[in-house]
């Protein structure tokens, strides 16, 4: 698996320990930036990260900023990517099985590294489940068509 990772500055130190985490489990990353604390704005990288899906170039993304909401905008705006806000582990689970997320958002600002690795943990393991969430997966997929 090759997963992009992003973040602003706020979200710095936790994109860090969440790219040694994944390296650690022999998960390929693609780091979209930042690269230091230095004040800047998330939708520069949240936007690469969300673009390397669309691109086939990741098989995921996970994007990181201070509360995240900006970030699950910002991504949400890149037509094929569906990127979900999670801040417990149900949540990632849920993204994953009845949604089909294949953008993570964390905001570092609310879910602690050991958490945040809980999180990313079960968001990679957990496979969609189709059925009647795939029928509504599509008719997302058909509305960013028509835009």
């Amino acid at each position: 698996m090759k997963l992009a990772i992003a973040s602003d500055h706020r979200g710095f130190e936790l994109k860090e320990k969440m790219t040694r985490f994944l390296k650690a489990k022999r998960i390929r990353i693609l780091d979209c930036g930042t690269d230091s604390e230095e004040s800047c704005d998330y939708p520069d990288y949240i936007l690469k990260a969300a673009l390397a899906i669309r691109q086939k170039k990741v098989d995921r993304s996970i994007g990181i900023c201070y509360t995240g909401i900006g970030s699950a905008i910002m991504a949400n705006k890149v037509r094929g990517v569906r990127a979900a806000l999670v801040q417990n582990v149900r949540q990632a689970e849920l993204s994953r099985a009845h949604n089909d997320s294949n953008m993570l958002i964390l905001g570092a600002g609310f879910v602690r590294p050991a958490q945040a690795k809980k999180i990313v943990a079960t968001w990679l393991k957990t496979k969609f489940e189709g059925g009647r969430h795939a029928r509504r997966v599509h008719k997302i997929a058909r509305y960013e068509r028509k835009k």
